[in-house]
């Protein structure tokens, strides 16, 4: 690297990153592949803009995709600049939405006050509106209802849009789904919310029917910078062809190989037009990849050159050398399980500077989680799930959010259902209907409604009282809003609520329900308002603290519950492992039809989404990569045989060393060989020999009641007192018995077909 500017901000940059920093006016491309340094290259612009043009950073917007890198791109401009970029917006694509419509929502009949939903909000939303319509939801699926209605606004399509065209199986889905779709709109509306894909879509409504506003945005945004372009969707890409394609001054820094999110309505062709929307665009590619050795990067140049539907790019290792990327033959998920977790321990005690924090496995599905954690349990090695039940969105913190949503926002209706019997107040399914019924005759919110509650016929005084009850918790804490930090207001309404105590009377799951609960007080009163950076300081007085909390906290990313650094190793989906990299990286279940999915072979274009899946996992890795893949593997409940991925046979296999569990080393030595279960060998030789290795090895696996299928001085799991040795076996067919030693509890004798006692394998 060559210091090539006196300017701290673009000292150290080569040759490419410097093109692209030092760029002023004018659309730019800047197409950087994995570990190329992009980060670097948005924050050098945006000081280069400030320091050396003179621009204002009230006139630069800079949108990034999770709330996590939105923070760390403006604490690099700050330290860069040596000051905060007083004014300028950087934020999600949810966050920036937000922001305008906390502004302007009045203009599409929403107020400054509107609740988001969440997808579990939303989708209780959509249950409602099957139920008021008659829909039957064992029929209709509302998570499918809620699928189609997300992609119909990421596609900017309203409802009446939606039931004129949508693509689908028939007219009469067609017909339900956009009866639902209105009546979820209206339901949304009445109770003065917004989803999260009308964060998105909203925005663009405001721009196109408004030309006031979209000339004042296009004014103040001279200068828009964007990251991870390749995972744009209709509604992003339009938002800012709105915003820039007037004055051109556009940056958008991407990766097609990188472009995973199709699924999520992202367009690869955002990005491979970007020059056909701007014929003038410079294009400044960013093909040195500081992250990963020569080997690794290799291997993964080799896979992404299958894809046809790429521009031509090799990405340059500046690490030369590395050790070969290991392909490892397990027998199972188990086995695959364990050997990932022996590895670790390997690697960790046998290298210099390594921890288990340098660790990352990465998986294909959610589901091949389970047989991970089970060993890293085994084995008492500390691990996080990314991707799991996030903490905003466990019962108890989602209670209380309700109640604050509810104090926030009056008129919303979900939370009120949520929250009008928790803690439990006697008021019961019959009570709640009656009052629904006469709240909707008289055109009053179900708060309002309840502040009336002696007014409804059939109401009993219990259920009054309990009602008028939850009103005067509401009502006081909402007049108070305006004079209190959001931590204290919380605390309040838990000591109001009793819930501590509620929660403990729950045993030991309600123990850990209130360790949350204290753990989301404790956020709270670290809120600082002046750092969310959402709102221009004139017009703080427009929201009251509790409003940019909930907002805070709804615009809160998956990834962003991630814990760099912690002493753990870190399990997650390759689709989360997005933007981020480890020293040591594992990739499990790299098999046909897991990886890459049996249906991606029905359209080319998913073929080549799932290659660059794999290419996105493999750039994680900066120092070692591992692959696994498993003879056999227990999928929807049901044992399936497999065969090694197809996108191996890419990889240069001087770039690989193979491998074999030490487990199925020693049941069956010379078995493996590279070709096997890839497409240019005999399918029905590799089924056949996969059957017969599987029938020689069913007593290890299945365990024949017939037979014990343990030896003396075997070492055994269970799935409750851990692992133990065999000291005793007695008994035939249904009645073997086996006395087992085990490490923690001491001795126990087992019925041996309700034990479930598993071989403990090397």
């Amino acid at each position: 690297m060559s210091d090539l500017a006196s300017g701290t901000h673009l000292t150290g940059l080569n040759k490419d990153q410097f093109e692209a920093a030092s760029h002023f006016e004018g659309p730019l491309l800047v197409l950087a592949g994995a570990g190329s340094g992009k980060t670097r290259v948005l924050t050098a612009r945006v000081c280069n803009l400030i320091q050396e043009f003179g621009i204002p950073p009230g006139n630069i917007l800079t949108v990034t995709f999770t709330n996590k890198a939105a923070g760390e791109m403006r604490e690099r401009i700050t330290g860069l600049l040596g000051s905060e970029p007083s004014g300028m917006w950087v934020g999600t694509f949810h966050a920036v939405g937000a922001r305008l419509l906390r502004r302007h929502a009045g203009r599409l009949g929403w107020d400054q006050k509107f609740s988001i939903f969440d997808s579990d909000q939303s989708l209780r939303l959509i249950k409602s509106v099957q139920e008021e319509l008659g829909i039957d939801r064992n029929r209709w699926n509302p998570k499918a209802i809620r699928a189609e209605i997300s992609n119909s606004k990421n596609r900017l399509e309203d409802q009446a849009v939606f039931k004129q065209g949508a693509e689908s199986s028939t007219e009469v889905y067609r017909d339900m789904v956009g009866e639902v779709f209105a009546g979820y709109q209206e339901a949304l509306q009445a109770q003065n919310a917004f989803d999260f894909d009308d964060l998105l879509m909203k925005p663009v409504e405001l721009l196109e029917s408004y030309g006031d506003l979209l000339e004042r945005y296009r004014d103040q945004f001279s200068f828009v910078l964007v990251d991870e372009y390749q995972d744009t969707n209709r509604a992003q890409f339009r938002f800012l062809e709105l915003l820039a394609q007037a004055h051109g001054n556009l940056m958008v820094v991407g990766d097609p190989d990188q472009s995973i999110y199709a699924w999520r309505g992202a367009d690869i062709q955002n990005i491979l037009d970007f020059e056909t929307l701007f014929p003038s665009a410079r294009v400044v590619p960013l093909e040195i990849n500081y992250r990963s050795t020569e080997s690794i990067l290799g291997a993964a140049n080799a896979v992404i050159a299958e894809n046809v539907n790429r521009p031509k790019k090799i990405l340059r290792a500046n690490r030369k050398g590395g050790d070969k990327i290991r392909l490892v033959e397990t027998a199972n998920e188990k086995d695959e399980a364990r050997w990932i977790v022996s590895e670790i321990e390997k690697q960790i005690h046998g290298r210099a500077g390594f921890s288990i924090s340098d660790c990352a496995v990465l998986y294909r599905t959610n589901a091949q989680a389970r047989a991970l954690e089970d060993a890293f349990l085994r084995a008492r090695m500390p691990y996080q799930v990314i991707g799991g039940v996030r903490f905003y969105q466990r019962r108890e913190i989602q209670d209380l959010l309700a109640y604050l949503r509810l104090i926030s926002n009056p008129k919303d209706k979900t939370a009120f259902d949520r929250i009008i019997n928790y803690p439990r107040r006697g008021i019961g399914q019959t009570t709640q209907e009656h009052l629904a019924r006469w709240a909707t005759g008289r055109g009053l919110t179900m708060l309002e409604a309840a502040e009336r509650a002696e007014e409804i016929p059939g109401l009993r005084p219990a259920g009054v009282r309990s009602l008028k009850g939850f009103v005067n918790v509401i009502r006081r804490l909402s007049a108070r809003v305006n004079q209190m930090k959001i931590g204290e207001l919380l605390e309040e309404l838990v000591e109001d609520l009793d819930l501590i105590r509620h929660l403990h009377q729950e045993g030991s799951e309600g123990e850990d329900r209130a360790r949350n609960v204290t753990e989301l007080i404790a956020g709270a009163l670290d809120f600082d308002v002046a750092l969310m950076q959402t709102i221009e300081p004139g017009e703080k007085d427009a929201f009251t603290e509790l409003d940019l909390f909930l907002q805070e906290v709804a615009l809160v990313a998956d990834l962003d519950g991630l814990e760099l650094g912690s002493e753990t190793v870190t399990l997650m989906t390759l689709h989360n492992s997005k933007g981020l990299e480890f020293s040591l990286v594992f990739i499990a279940g790299l098999e046909e039809g897991l990886f890459p999915l049996g249906r991606a072979y029905a359209e080319a274009d998913d073929l080549e989404e799932e290659r660059r899946l794999f290419y996105v996992g493999m750039t994680r890795a900066e120092d070692c990569l591992f692959l696994s893949w498993a003879r056999q593997r227990r999928r929807a409940g049901e044992f399936t045989y497999g065969s090694l991925s197809s996108f191996i046979s890419a990889i240069p296999d001087e770039l690989l060393d193979h491998r074999k569990s030490s487990w199925l080393s020693q049941r069956s030595p010379g078995f493996y060989s590279k070709s096997f279960g890839l497409p240019n060998r005999d399918r029905k030789m590799v089924n056949q020999e996969n059957e017969a290795f599987h029938r020689n090895q069913e007593e290890d696996f299945d365990m024949n009641q017939d037979s014990p299928g343990f030896v003396l001085g075997e070492r055994v799991i269970h799935g409750t007192f851990g692992v133990g040795t065999v000291l005793e076996i007695s008994g035939f067919g249904r009645d073997v018995k086996v006395r087992v030693n085990f490490d923690s509890v001491g001795e126990k004798k087992l019925l041996l077909r309700y034990a479930g006692l598993e071989k403990d394998w090397p």
